[in-house]
């Protein structure tokens, strides 16, 4: 929708939606692949990339956070405090 909205044709703007979609498949075939080799350091990974997804959603979707010149300690108290609460969570959980 928002190529549509710029001007580039129905089909066009279709066809760059599913390329787009493209490395999920590729990416999905490459994890499966490595995941027999990598079953290790799964957890850390996995653990990596979800305060990745974390960190991209505070910093971009919460608006508030960002504003000011120190932006960085919003998503700095954020991330406390969620560390806090999982280990809570886990102690008396």
């Amino acid at each position: 929708m928002p190529l549509r909205s710029r001007g580039v044709e129905k089909g066009t703007a279709f066809l760059y939606g599913a390329l787009s979609g493209i490395v999920e498949p590729v990416a999905a075939a490459i994890t499966i692949l490595l995941a027999g080799v990598m079953i290790p350091i799964l957890p850390y990974l996995l653990s990596f990339a979800a305060g990745a997804m974390i960190y991209v959603v505070v910093e971009e979707l919460i608006p508030e956070i960002a504003q000011g010149k120190h932006s960085d300690w919003g998503v700095i108290a954020f991330s406390t405090g969620f560390v806090i609460m999982m280990i809570l969570d886990v102690a008396l959980g």
